[in-house]
Parts: C-alpha cells; sequence; structure tokens
C-alpha cells in the first residue's frame, strides 16, 4: 500500500541529498556520527530522513559550533549541522534553490551555480579600467546578524510548500552547542557552515542590497560574493554619497557595515592624474592596485590590475609549514607529491589567473621545503645545494610530479 504523507518530498532527492553530502566531504556534528557510521545502516537512515521530513516529524540537532581564526585575526564560530542534518538541508536546497536562482541578479557571484570567484574578479577588473572610484565594503558578521522575521518573509515569497518554510525556521533557531558543551540559543543569523545558509544568505542579500542598488542606483555597476562587495563610482563625491546610503539600507535591516574593511579607493593608473589615500584593494584573495603592464606594442605603462594579496600568500606559507613535510622522511617524494599536490593545483588554478608572476615566490618556497625534507631524508645529501641539485635533476626528468613543476617553477640544479 502506498504511503501517504502531508508533505510530497522524493525519496529520490533524498538519495540525491546524500551522494551530494558525501562529496562535500565534511566533518561530523554534534552527534560525532562521520559520513562512514551513516553508511553502516545507510537505505534505513535514509529512509527515516525521508519519512521525517515528509511527515512534519523532522527536528534538527543543536550545531556544533567550532571556533576558526580569520585570516585577518580574530575568529569566527562556524555552525556544523550532523550528517542527517546536512542532507535535510541539501534536499530543501535542490527544491527551493530553483524557486530564487531566476530572481537573482547577473552580478551575485558567491555560492551559486556557474557562478565563480574568478568571473567576479574578471568583471571587477575590467570596471576599475572605466570608472575611477571604487566603494569597497564587507558586512559585518553577516551570518550571524541576519534576521529571522524578514528572512521567513523574503522565503514566503517563493515557495508555496509548507515544509519547506516549516524546516527553515527550525534551522534558524537550532542552537549551537559549544566546544565546551555549552547550549546557546540563537535568535539570529545563519549557520556559516550549513548547507541551507548560502542561498537563504544571497536571498536575504537580493532584497538588502542587490535589489536596492539595481532599482535605486542603476549608474552604479556593483559585484557581490556573498558579504564581500564593490561598486564603481565615477567620483569621490558619490562613493561617499553611496558609503551613507547603504550604511542607513543595512541599518533598517539589522545589519551593519564592517568599517574597518570598508573604504574607498580611487584607481590610479596612467591616465588618472591625482592622488588619495588608498589606491588599492583587496578582493577575493587578489589585490587590486596599479602595477606595471605592457602593450602590445611591448610599451610598459601604469594599469590598475588584480594579482595574488600578501594576505593570500601568507595564509598558503603558513598552510605549508604546517604539512610538516621536511619530518616526513619515511615517506618518498612520490607519496609527498600525492599527498599535496591537489592542494598546491588548487593553487595555480585560483592565482594565477591575473598577473600569475606574483605567486612565483610561495611555489619556490614548496621548493625550498622539498629541499629540507631530501636533506633529512638522505644523508649522502645532506648539504644544500646536493639536495637541490638531486632534486633540480629529478624535476627535469619528471616535470608532472608536482604541479608547480608542471607550471615552471623547478628546483636548482645548482
Amino acid at each position: 500500500m502506498q504511503e501517504t504523507k502531508p508533505f510530497n518530498i522524493s525519496k529520490w532527492k533524498v538519495k540525491e541529498a546524500y551522494e551530494k553530502v558525501k562529496a562535500n566531504k565534511g566533518t561530523y556534528g554534534v552527534d560525532e556520527q562521520t559520513i562512514e557510521d551513516f553508511e553502516e545502516n545507510l537505505n534505513n537512515n535514509l529512509y527515516k530522513i525521508w519519512n521525517r521530513m515528509s511527515s512534519g516529524s523532522y527536528f534538527p540537532k543543536p550545531v556544533r559550533a567550532v571556533t576558526i581564526p580569520k585570516k585577518n585575526g580574530g575568529k569566527r564560530i562556524l555552525g556544523i549541522p550532523t550528517i542527517e542534518d546536512r542532507i535535510a538541508q541539501m534536499v530543501t536546497k535542490m527544491y527551493f534553490e530553483p524557486c530564487v536562482e531566476p530572481i537573482f541578479y547577473e552580478d551575485s557571484y558567491g555560492y551559486r551555480p556557474r557562478k565563480s570567484a574568478i568571473q567576479a574578479l574578471e568583471i571587477t577588473r575590467e570596471r576599475c579600467w572605466r570608472k575611477d572610484w571604487v566603494l569597497e565594503f564587507d558586512i559585518k558578521g553577516l551570518f550571524d546578524n541576519i534576521r529571522h522575521d524578514y528572512l521567513i518573509e523574503m522565503v514566503k515569497r517563493h515557495t508555496k510548500e509548507k515544509w519547506i518554510i516549516l524546516y527553515i525556521k527550525r534551522w534558524l533557531v537550532a542552537p549551537y552547542q559549544m566546544e565546551d558543551g555549552t547550549i546557546i540559543n540563537r535568535t539570529s543569523g545563519t549557520p556559516q557552515g550549513g548547507v541551507i545558509s548560502p542561498v537563504l544568505a544571497n536571498l536575504f542579500l537580493h532584497y538588502v542590497f542587490d535589489d536596492f542598488m539595481t532599482k535605486q542606483f542603476p549608474s552604479i555597476p556593483w559585484v557581490r560574493y556573498a558579504d564581500d562587495g564593490i561598486a564603481h563610482c565615477t567620483s569621490l563625491k558619490q562613493a561617499k554619497y553611496l558609503q551613507r546610503m547603504i550604511e542607513e539600507r543595512f541599518r533598517k535591516f539589522g545589519l551593519e557595515l564592517n568599517l574597518e574593511k570598508t573604504r574607498i579607493v580611487y584607481c590610479k593608473d596612467e591616465d588618472r592624474k591625482g592622488n588619495h589615500e588608498h589606491i588599492s584593494f583587496d578582493f577575493l584573495g587578489y589585490t587590486f592596485r596599479p602595477r606595471q603592464a605592457k602593450n602590445k606594442y611591448g610599451k610598459y605603462f601604469t594599469n590598475f590590475l588584480p594579482a595574488i594579496s600578501k594576505k593570500a600568500k601568507k595564509a598558503i606559507r603558513k598552510e605549508i609549514r604546517g604539512w610538516k613535510m621536511q619530518l616526513k622522511s619515511d615517506k618518498d617524494l612520490r607519496d609527498i607529491a600525492n599527498m599535496f599536490d591537489r592542494k598546491i593545483q588548487g593553487w595555480i588554478n585560483y592565482y594565477t589567473h591575473f598577473y600569475k608572476s606574483e605567486i612565483y615566490d610561495v611555489l619556490r618556497y614548496i621548493n625550498s621545503c622539498l629541499v629540507k625534507w631530501v636533506r633529512r631524508k638522505y644523508k649522502k645529501r645532506s648539504s644544500r645545494k646536493r639536495a637541490e641539485h638531486w632534486l633540480g635533476e629529478i624535476a627535469r626528468r619528471d616535470k608532472n610530479l608536482f604541479a608547480h613543476w608542471k607550471f615552471g617553477i623547478l628546483p636548482s640544479a645548482g
């Protein structure tokens, strides 16, 4: 006999949601259940999620709060739902996202299908050439401060499915369980780390910022990637006025500009005379500033261009140090490559789109760490010169072993 349930949710969607959550990897929630634990009784666990969601009896567990350091110092709380809550959120996202995607604007790039940070950087670069001024803004604690009452009204505009609204409400108020076990109730925000959170944050900012900008300031192009935004202005006066208007707008919806990270920047280049206290800004791991460029006739000139930021370089170096490569003398070179090459390739893919020579020193740093590994592993090659020579010879024979070798950054063969 066919089971009748108050809510019509497809079992196939639950299965597909599980596949997506598994592909995203991620760690355990408050129940300490890993994806491997969940899979031990997979069909039964998936059936339970479907059954509860379809009958309206699904209630999320508290969200595991993990404190992570921010790149600029300070800390942020990442909220990690349990595996089953992530699957339930993924089911909801798969039903809800297609309802809101069509209304989102072209210039909203964060966490959207077929949109990327590189596209956001590309369009920002072009617009910096066309307009002299940039207002760079950042929203203070976006994921902690989204007002639930406004957000639920926005959700209701785009779905008539009662179960979607019901479960989004439940996720919004699911408490945090801190690292010491304390339970903290939540009255605003959507956990940074939740599967449904990016769609909800985009919906909130669509009405608070994107739609407001498009209608009130149609001549000012903007780009937004989650809580980071850029607006291109024709004058300093216009940029100052816009900042005041955005601050006022955000206040109405319970948000605040992070004034430490909000600034007006003059996009100085060869043709733009005059000066301003800020002639550079950071966006998505790149620093935009005046740089030397070469035109097609081989002539050098100053252009306003992006390249990997100092902050991003520092973070990459810190991560490489954390690998403690030199202590892995029980491994051979291929093992080391297998352990770290995907990460290196990811950095190359992301940071070489613009002004790629800026990343060379970071890639050379990887070589210097490999040299330290050689010196520890092989007594005969304990001198730096010998270690460099040996590694350089291998790199010339087998450039495909490491992504940065393939890219052309080889150790010196001495």
